[in-house]
């Protein structure tokens, strides 16, 4: 299978989706729209991710429309789609539906806890690291799958082909030293309060590893 990366800052990478990817001999190419204004056609494209990034879907940019319609096309060929933050904003977008500022902006690790899709078998809790200000609603079509303290919308699942996230269970130790040296201004104004230091010492849970595994395996049997 080929999976095809939309890549949208150089510290925000696949991080354990590549080694998911990897494990199961799958072909991964990682494309840099924002850098370089290139996309993958849909007939090369087996699998998409959508990987976060500091623009907003709202933002008039060129390649952010082209973005949405591969993932439309996409759809139409039931083709899995795995969405990240704004990757996740941009799937919402491209269903018709609105992407706005959240009532609190969320930077650092907290939980998240699964709501009605219990079918998955994952953990009702996780730790996880959130890096947003913005938030999406949760199409029609779609199921509730996460929600945290301050935040109800925090993933969705769609049609076996869908799954959208609002917080990052993708980083490794390695991805999220990566962030906070090169996006550490960001963490200002979390309502999370937490210093570079604080989150770079935390400890990131097999759990989610097993979870983001979980959730691929489910949108490409």
């Amino acid at each position: 299978m080929r999976i095809n990366v939309l890549q949208h800052t150089p510290n925000e990478g696949p991080g354990m989706i590549q080694d998911w990817s990897q494990k199961n001999g799958h072909e991964m190419y990682i494309y840099h729209p924002y850098q370089f204004g290139y996309l993958p056609t849909a007939e090369e494209t087996d699998m998409l991710v959508i990987l976060g990034g500091p623009m907003s879907p709202n933002d008039d940019l060129p390649w952010i429309e082209q973005e949405r319609e591969l993932i439309q096309t996409l759809m139409d060929q039931e083709k899995p789609i795995f969405g990240v933050c704004y990757g996740a904003q941009q799937i919402v977008k491209t269903l018709g539906y609105d992407v706005t500022k959240a009532p609190a902006k969320e930077v650092g690790f907290a939980p998240v806890y699964r709501r009605d899709v219990k079918f998955l078998n994952i953990p009702e809790e996780l730790n996880v690291l959130h890096w947003h200000e913005e938030m999406f609603e949760i199409p029609a079509q779609a199921q509730l799958l996460f929600s945290s303290d301050k935040l109800e919308n925090q993933g969705f699942i769609m049609n076996h082909r869908i799954v959208g996230l609002q917080f990052h269970l993708e980083p490794k130790a390695d991805n999220v030293r990566e962030m906070v040296v090169n996006d550490f201004p960001y963490i200002k104004n979390s309502v999370l309060n937490q210093t570079s230091e604080e989150i770079l010492q935390t400890r990131i849970s097999d759990d989610n590893k097993q979870t983001l595994y979980k959730l691929l395996d489910f949108i490409t049997i």
